[in-house]
């Protein structure tokens, strides 16, 4: 079928939206709506302080999974406590070094770091092997080989493809799931149950109400006002005791942080392969956040940058290889705190520096970090749903800025099944070997490995190149917009690419015919992750590219001035055109950037 016909109108409209006017610069790249403060803007410093303080409390949740470390191998509390301050001052050094900008350390974005599930499995493992010693070593044997890694990251761009990273974002706020309902709920065997609920219930209900409703500045402080009404409401309701503050008094003032006494380092080479795979399950999750917050910062987001997450992994990698080595635990980006910069609407990377230092100041000052450890449960688990909701929309939204046909589908399917079903069905990988227990240790970690080993599979098979005959007068819009919608599925391709790429070979088709080339037009479309090239070739004449478009009188009295509309228009889908003709064989090239 041919293109309708062009009306005067739809020729105005046609030319306004490739033109410099008003109406078509409003269409350029912009600050997302949603953001009141977006990455390069510097809010007060007051302000800055505030935010900082409301990443912290998100980021304390982190220091969970080293109690449940420590637990996990018969440790104790006062060794718990103390691989917390350390990690305190990991993650404030790593994101710090996260949000610079120059050089090759850092991301430039506000990224988090914290201790993170990626390395639970694994450490506990070496725990129970040779004690927080065997830890030790292997944690900082993961950050160089995450070093190492992190200066490949721009060569393994195809593994990363946005339905990837979207599944691995989604997949961090499911994995929350396990983390934020029991403690939203409570002990449902016990008679403070409905108090749990209820607490959790209005704290959820306050940090809510400013993010939908408000539109002035009341939603840059969900989490504070969830935590003030969370605390008071605990009070009321008799969740939170005089005896919750019994670790806020005791603890000494001010003390330096250290390592464990007795925690050396050592090595043991049959651990050091679920070390590695706990950090490949990071990396992934950083590339996974740090693809997220490259989309919430640029309303035009069209694909990952692996520049800025090269350095960003680098910026984590040696932070954990210093954990390692003062008496941490490993440090990934907490995706929590991605969920609240979406949520606040507020990304800049100068609140990094507040978070940084609040964190190091904690790890000096035991008391000040008893009072963010005595957070009521219910409360906690509230603050998780609230993050939870914005990682798992912001996952999807990612995943399908791409087209999916049926190889996506189940590179997709199976890595979201396979890794749920480590949390519907406890216990269904007990069984595995010790050394691959940290791939089945976590829904995030089984799905992220099998989406990236799945993608790589099913892109056998797939032809990175097809070709049509199209004839000029015959073939038209719709048989070309469905040749490219059919490939654009097949090879992941953003829709926006495969549009222009159907309306430039349509105007093409539309401008050899006015040359009176009848003759079929071999068409040959290239794909790889990052262009799309589209060879046209026919014999006759070469057509002619026009630098402007012609005004609506040439239009109605100049028959050709329509071929010179199409090779106006041709240039301004896509992003690279040229034509060259030898003794009448004639090839226009279309170049788009993917």
């Amino acid at each position: 079928m041919l293109r309708p016909p062009r009306t005067l109108e739809k020729v105005r409209t046609e030319i306004l939206r490739f033109t410099h006017t008003p109406e078509a610069q409003a269409t350029e790249r912009r600050k997302p709506a949603s953001l009141i403060y977006d990455v390069d803007e510097v809010p007060p410093l007051w302000l800055r302080c505030v935010l900082g303080l409301q990443h912290v409390f998100v980021i304390s949740v982190g220091w969970i999974f080293v109690v449940v470390m420590v637990n996990g191998f018969g440790g104790t509390a006062a060794q718990a406590q103390a691989v917390i301050r350390v990690s305190m001052v990991a993650s404030g050094l790593a994101t710090v070094l996260q949000a610079l900008r120059r050089g090759p350390i850092g991301s430039g974005y506000l990224c988090p770091f914290s201790c993170g599930p990626a390395y639970l499995g694994a450490s506990i493992l070496a725990g129970k092997a040779g004690g927080l010693p065997l830890v030790f070593g292997l944690t900082s044997i993961s950050g160089v080989f995450e070093t190492l890694m992190s200066r490949m990251m721009k060569r393994l761009r195809v593994l990363f493809p946005p339905e990837v990273t979207g599944l691995v974002v989604a997949m961090v706020g499911i994995e929350l799931i396990g983390l934020a309902v029991p403690r939203f709920v409570g002990n449902q065997g016990s008679d403070g149950a409905w108090r749990s609920c209820t607490v959790a219930l209005i704290t959820l209900m306050v940090m809510v109400a400013p993010t939908v409703w408000s539109k002035g500045k009341l939603r840059l402080y969900p989490v504070i006002l969830g935590l003030l009404v969370g605390y008071g409401s605990s009070l009321l309701l008799g969740i939170l005791g005089t005896n919750a503050f019994t670790n806020v008094r005791t603890a000494p003032l001010l003390s330096l942080p250290g390592r464990v006494p007795g925690g050396g380092w050592a090595i043991k080479g049959g651990l050091v392969l679920p070390f590695l795979i706990a950090s490949v399950s990071s990396i992934l999750k950083t590339v996974g956040d740090l693809t997220l917050c490259e989309k919430i910062n640029d309303a035009d987001w069209k694909r990952t940058d692996m520049q800025p997450v090269s350095g960003g992994i680098l910026a984590g990698s040696l932070c954990t290889t210093l954990a390692g080595l003062w008496g941490g635990m490993g440090q990934s980006t907490f995706s929590s705190n991605v969920g609240l910069s979406m949520a606040t609407g507020a990304t800049s990377r100068s609140v990094a520096m507040p978070i940084g230092v609040i964190l190091i100041l904690l790890a000096f000052f035991p008391k000040l970090a008893a009072i963010f450890a005595a957070i009521p449960q219910p409360v906690m688990g509230a603050v998780l749903v609230y993050v939870a909701c914005f990682m798992i929309l912001g996952g999807m939204q990612v995943l399908t800025s791409r087209m999916l046909d049926a190889r996506k589908t189940f590179v997709i399917g199976i890595a979201l099944v396979f890794g749920l079903s480590v949390e519907m069905v406890p216990g269904l990988y007990r069984g595995v070997p010790a050394v691959v227990q940290p791939l089945f240790a976590s829904s995030l970690s089984l799905s992220t490995v099998l989406v990236v080993a799945l993608n790589l599979l099913m892109r056998i098979g797939i032809a990175r190149e097809r070709k049509i005959e199209l004839l000029p007068g015959h073939d038209g819009h719709i048989t070309v917009t469905r040749f490219m919608e059919e490939q654009g599925a097949m090879w992941g391709m953003r829709q926006e690419v495969a549009r222009r790429a159907a309306e430039a070979i349509s105007e093409c088709l539309v401008n050899i015919g006015h040359l009176g080339v009848t003759s079929a037009v071999l068409t040959t479309a290239r794909f790889n992750e990052l262009n799309l090239n589209v060879v046209l070739r026919y014999e006759g004449l070469a057509m002619e590219l026009s630098a402007a478009p012609p005004g609506v009188e040439e239009l109605v009295n100049d028959p050709a001035a329509l071929a010179r509309l199409s090779g106006f228009l041709i240039q301004q889908s896509a992003d690279r055109v040229t034509v060259s003709a030898v003794d009448g064989h004639c090839h226009v090239r279309l170049h788009f950037d993917h």
